[in-house]
């Protein structure tokens, strides 16, 4: 009686484990994985994704509470027009706000540029808006006699700030790989779909089946 060694039984158990692999690859149904590389073409022809749409709104959004923010510190000090012309017309770096309100405009036009029109797939803008808000706004507190005018010197920095740093987490954190991920997933689904068109050919047509021609009788 013959006895097979423990190794060639292991050999055998995992090349007999490794067969689902194929048979999966057998068992996928082309019309799925059609309809799903459409959803992803789909996608692709909308020009941005959700989650990057979410950003660019979210980047909206800081401009126009940066400007909100302004606005309203324009009114405490005793009316637009007034305050306007003071900050404005005769900007000083150590006392006004409008240098912040100009900074969330730089943040704006460059993100939206680079991640809303260009499509960035890269880190380096946010990271060079985030860097250049940062410097100008530790620079402006320092430097500056902001903490003396009240609470809105402490709320337009600080939230300047937080915002920008943000922007940087969702985009880094939540839009390149979410992005990545899709990616991947509809170069997986492409290169499933053109195995199993190798695998799976097409339905023959009628005119394909034939019958044999009748024998004559008694041959």
């Amino acid at each position: 009686m013959n006895w097979v060694p423990a190794d060639a039984e292991n050999a055998h158990t995992s090349s007999v484990e490794s067969c689902p692999s194929l048979q999966d690859v057998h068992s996928i149904n082309p019309t799925q994985l059609i309809a799903r590389i459409e959803s992803y073409e789909g996608r692709e022809k909308k020009g941005i994704s959700d989650v990057r749409r979410t950003f660019c709104l979210f980047v909206t959004f800081d401009l126009l509470f940066i400007t909100l923010l302004w606005i309203i510190e324009l009114n405490v000090k005793g009316g637009i027009e007034t305050t306007l012309e003071k900050e404005v017309l005769h900007y000083d770096y150590s006392s006004s706000y409008f240098d912040i309100f100009l900074l969330a405009i730089f943040r704006f036009k460059v993100l939206i540029l680079a991640y809303a029109m260009c499509r960035l797939r890269h880190w380096w803008a946010i990271a060079f808006t985030t860097a250049v808000t940062s410097a100008f706004l530790l620079a402006k507190v320092i430097i500056s006699q902001l903490f003396s005018q009240g609470a809105f010197g402490y709320v337009l920095p600080i939230i300047s700030f937080i915002l920008a740093w943000i922007e940087t987490w969702f985009l880094d954190f939540k839009v390149l790989p979410q992005e990545a991920e899709e990616e991947n997933r509809f170069l997986m689904a492409q290169d499933a779909s053109e195995r199993a068109a190798l695998l799976h050919p097409g339905v023959l047509s009628d005119g394909q089946f034939y019958s044999p021609p009748e024998s004559v009788a008694g041959s």
